[in-house]
């Protein structure tokens, strides 16, 4: 299930499942979850709980919990059905609830959509899941989650012709569709397949190298896509007021017109070309965002409601524009650190505090760069950074040659990375010698490398794996 789906309800996460995508509203009771809610960053609005919680920066409102016994069972279903709110055990009843009292206070019926209940602990986690901080044993949760279904059932019942009509997400007998048939119902028939998810992105950075040829686009969005990249990226300014009128003026050869204006207006995208781009991507199911250099250019791009963008090293000292940025967008901003310094990085922290994601981008803007200017330990001190603040997220820019650096940057911490790639060569453009070419292996080669090291890499905490055995046994006293 692609988290887009969710964007336009209200989203109540039960446990810790804001790891899987962002929800409104978290109910929990175990102590356990608390875990899993740290390790997401704190992505819920609210959180109802009956423990002892403060997350940083968000709402929690103290509710009693029930247990479930033999001897209280009977009285889950009337607390159902009463105007008292609490926590129960069985907690999609509290789920039900809240939704319920929604219905109310909106004076109008609502429709709750049940995702990833399929009451079947063999069936496993989401791939988003890469640790379970629940304590319980094997057999002890396939008792929890399996004596869940009755009370679904049993609350289907209650249920009827009340406010809420219940549809079950999935594919046992009792649902009303699959995970698919959503994704497609919320975001249309050209929602695309589901792409695997991966703890680090990997970004397909395809500069103007379309060359403003939006066949030329097409098959580097579909080759990124096929190579197995998360998302590509695309650029975008205000010709007329990013450079001077010098520079417009300035002798260029191109097939566009003699000059480097007739050049650089060629190479950018139009309204309608971000619009096939934003179809298409969703088509083959992948993301894709933007560069963007100015504040018109900025203007201009919101009206696409993008969830990230990209502030280039190239402008790293256009500290008014960055200002207006950090002052005007609240979803995810990729800084690249390129030409920058240690000063350069307090400003930024201090500076983008409303954003919900800071990626931080280690980078050098030379092209090729040298391995000895990689750098690769600062993503190391972006990791500890993001320790003290959920927001970050460790990032890499690869101006190398292949993959080496990126993946020691994996290595090192980094849950981003960034590739430029392009399409051929052609007689005109300046050589982009860094670029990976997309009508080669090349890219798909270093998309398989970083994900191999995510694999490498694993957790952080230390464990037994079941790959393990021990040799030689203690004798017995």
């Amino acid at each position: 299930m692609r988290p887009e789906v969710f964007a336009s309800s209200l989203t109540i996460g039960l446990n810790d499942a804001e790891r899987i995508a962002p929800v409104d509203i978290s109910i929990f009771h175990a102590d356990w979850v608390k875990q899993g809610i740290a390790a997401a960053g704190y992505r819920s609005r609210l959180y109802l709980t009956s423990t002892e919680f403060d997350p940083p920066g968000r709402k929690t409102l103290r509710v009693p919990h029930y247990r479930l016994t033999q001897e209280s069972s009977d009285l889950v279903m009337q607390r159902f059905m009463s105007d008292e709110f609490a926590v129960e055990d069985i907690l999609f009843l509290s789920a039900l609830k809240l939704a319920r009292s929604v219905a109310r206070q909106r004076g109008r019926p609502q429709t709750v959509y049940m995702v990833g209940f399929d009451f079947a602990p063999a069936e496993g986690y989401s791939s988003r899941i890469d640790r379970d901080f629940a304590p319980h044993a094997t057999d002890e949760r396939e008792a929890r989650i399996s004596l869940q279904e009755f009370y679904f059932l049993n609350t289907l019942y209650f249920l009827q012709n009340s406010e809420l009509t219940v549809k079950h997400v999935g594919n046992r007998a009792f649902s009303v569709l699959s995970p698919e048939e959503l994704t497609r119902a919320v975001l249309g028939a050209g929602a695309g397949p589901e792409r695997p998810h991966h703890r680090v992105s990997v970004i397909a950075e395809l500069t103007t190298n379309h060359f403003g040829d939006r066949r030329r686009l097409e098959r580097m969005i579909r080759s990124s896509a096929a190579a197995g990249a998360d998302f590509v990226k695309l650029q975008k300014r205000d010709v007329e007021s990013f450079y001077s009128a010098e520079q417009l003026a300035s002798p260029y050869r191109s097939p566009f017109g003699p000059t480097f204006g007739d050049y650089r207006r060629a190479l950018e995208l139009s309204r309608d070309d971000f619009g096939f781009v934003d179809g298409l991507c969703k088509e083959l199911g992948i993301g894709w965002f933007t560069s963007i250099l100015d504040q018109p250019s900025f203007e201009f791009m919101l009206q696409f409601s993008p969830t990230v963008v990209k502030l280039p090293s190239t402008i790293s000292e256009h500290t008014d524009y960055l200002d207006y940025v950090a002052a005007n967008y609240r979803h995810g901003v990729v800084l690249s650190t390129g030409m920058t310094d240690q000063a350069y990085e307090r400003w930024v922290l201090d500076t983008f505090t409303q954003c919900d994601r800071l990626y931080l981008m280690q980078a050098n803007s030379a092209y090729p760069t040298p391995l000895s200017d990689c750098n690769v330990g600062v993503v190391r001190h972006y990791h500890r950074l993001s320790h003290s603040d959920s927001r970050i997220v460790p990032a890499y820019s690869s101006h190398d040659f292949g993959w080496k650096a990126s993946v020691m940057a994996v290595a090192a911490g980094a849950r981003m990375v960034e590739k430029h790639v392009k399409f051929g060569n052609t007689e005109w453009a300046h050589f982009d010698a860094v670029a990976v070419d997309l009508t080669t292996p090349k890219f798909k080669e270093y998309v398989d490398a970083i994900r191999e090291a995510e694999l490498i890499v694993g957790r952080e905490e230390k464990q037994v794996n079941a790959s393990e055995h021990h040799k030689y046994f203690r004798k017995a006293s």
